[in-house]
């Protein structure tokens, strides 16, 4: 499954998983999980090019763990739901704050923010059996200055909780990507910046913001 950004059919992105998160952004800490979907051409491997379209003024980095579906998955229950997990990968959940504040406020589906060309980077695939989910460190830099830094220990809804509230609704098939949701500390990237994401001693990717 290393090559899951090539065959992934899509990105289910997790909202408001960090407490401190929904706060920084003036969100209610929600009591169930929530996700929006990304289409598989915002997949960016590692060394490439975070686009800064010219429709957002205010691009924003979000450290996320995603995790990788191994096997077609539908109505599974949670007891069994991590059979189905091939793996994990560092990634980001690139956002343009602008558009994403702007649809809020009139009330219209904020797609447009989450959804451009790119706006998944992802790092290497990790292989299940080299982490545990909940008890993962996270680290983001932009420019070699850290400005995301979580254990998922942190997480209101774990992993499997997760992906049985996906799977209840949506069929997931392999290749796909959950992202799991971001800590506190989202903020903007500008063209030019060097953003680095990694999992200490296990994986790093870095990308490019033009």
């Amino acid at each position: 499954m290393k090559d899951f950004a090539k065959i992934g059919s899509k990105i289910v992105c997790i909202g408001r998983n960090y407490a401190k998160h929904a706060a920084e952004l003036g969100n209610q800490v929600p009591t169930e999980p929530f996700y929006f979907i990304k289409p598989n051409t915002c997949f960016l491997e590692d060394g490439g090019d975070i686009l800064f379209h010219d429709i957002t003024t205010n691009l924003h980095h979000e450290l996320e763990l995603g995790v990788v579906i191994g096997k077609r998955m539908s109505k599974v229950p949670k007891d069994q739901v991590m059979e189905y997990v091939a793996g994990y990968s560092v990634t980001i959940d690139v956002t343009c704050r602008d558009l994403q504040v702007k649809c809020k406020a009139e009330r219209i589906p904020w797609s447009i923010s989450k959804s451009l060309d790119t706006h998944c980077a992802v790092g290497e695939f990790i292989p299940a059996e080299k982490l545990q989910h909940n008890d993962v460190e996270m680290v983001l830099t932009v420019n070699g200055e850290e400005k995301q830094h979580v254990n998922t220990r942190e997480m209101l809804f774990d992993v499997p909780t997760l992906l049985e509230y996906v799977n209840r609704y949506i069929t997931l098939l392999p290749g796909d990507l959950v992202q799991t949701g971001t800590p506190e500390g989202v903020g903007p990237m500008n063209k030019g910046d060097v953003v680095k994401v990694s999992i200490p001693g296990v994986s790093e990717a870095t990308f490019n913001v033009v």
